[in-house]
């Protein structure tokens, strides 16, 4: 095969890496490209090449997460990772882990832990690579590299995030909450909704959004069936679709750019946690976004005009 070949054979593997360890598809993608130019650059080929572009992958990763991180401390509001519609890395062995390792919530738990922590229990827990594998990628010893699983799974396991493990039950339930939400059904969606829900926003300070988390399922109920219907009424469609492995939807506005993400944690018949994602930065990756802020002024216009 030709480093070319070689190379996109793996690609999916290295994007994925990247993307748990930094939580963005924008930086993952990046991070991959560089992964590329180095490789590309090498004058000698590697005896594994798997183990030289995880290894350069997870480096490029782990530096730029700890300069993300400063940036993410002057975050406006929420912080929350870049949606995912699809991971293009499937292992069969290992798709539980795959899963559960790439949902909102999980990757929300690892912002936890330190970048050489996040990046020994991914490697570990959900790639399967061995602990000289993960010495080399980190450029720890073996005996650290332990230590480092041993603190990560305890930072992981008290917060480990639960959901639905029938996907139709999950699916089903996020079909009844979005039919629900577009006849602003207020008693409908309080059915399907946990007594201690949160809805919670990200726009960043670039997109309307939350001020705090709205917590509770009579006050989230409220405010959703209060705001959704005014969309539809100026022509906003809700897409169906899972996002970071998890019930979810797109919505569009009548043009078809995006305006947000929302994402449903689901666990024993009912919506835990709902996230959105409205920060234009973190959905041009989908497509064309929308204009979050003339559409909130077009709602506000219809809503005054009609009492």
């Amino acid at each position: 095969m030709s480093k070319v070949e070689e190379f996109e054979e793996l690609r999916p593997l290295l994007f994925s890496i990247a993307y748990r360890v930094l939580g963005s598809v924008s930086e993952a993608e990046d991070a991959v490209q560089e992964t590329w130019l180095r490789y590309d650059a090498s004058t000698t080929r590697p005896e594994s090449t798997k183990a030289f572009l995880s290894t350069t992958v997870t480096r490029i990763s782990i530096d730029v997460l700890r300069s993300a991180r400063v940036r993410r401390e002057e975050y406006v509001g929420p912080w929350f990772p870049e949606p995912l519609l699809s991971d293009p890395y499937q292992d069969p062995a290992r798709s539980a882990e795959l899963a559960d390792s790439v949902s909102m919530a999980a990757l929300l738990l690892l912002e936890r832990l330190s970048p050489l922590e996040r990046a020994v229990f991914l490697l570990r827990e959900v790639f399967g690579f061995g602990f000289d594998e993960i010495g080399e990628a980190v450029g720890r010893s073996e005996a650290a590299c332990r230590q480092l699983l041993v603190r990560a799974r305890r930072h992981m396991a008290a917060d480990r995030p639960r959901f639905a493990a029938d996907r139709r039950e999950r699916q089903e339930l996020a079909t009844r909450f979005l039919d629900a939400l577009k006849d602003g059904d207020v008693g409908g969606l309080q059915n399907l909704l946990a007594a201690d829900v949160q809805l919670v926003g990200d726009g960043g300070g670039k997109a309307p959004q939350l001020a705090k988390a709205v917590v509770g399922a009579e006050n989230v109920a409220r405010l959703l069936g209060s705001v959704y219907p005014w969309l539809l009424r100026i022509d906003v469609t809700f897409e169906p679709h899972e996002i970071n492995g998890q019930p979810g939807a797109i919505l569009r506005d009548r043009d078809g750019a995006i305006l947000h993400t929302l994402t449903l944690d689901v666990l024993d018949g009912q919506i835990q946690t709902i996230r959105t994602v409205i920060n234009p930065d973190k959905l041009t990756h989908l497509g064309p976004v929308a204009d979050a802020w003339a559409i909130d002024r077009e709602v506000r216009r219809v809503r005054r005009a009609e009492g």
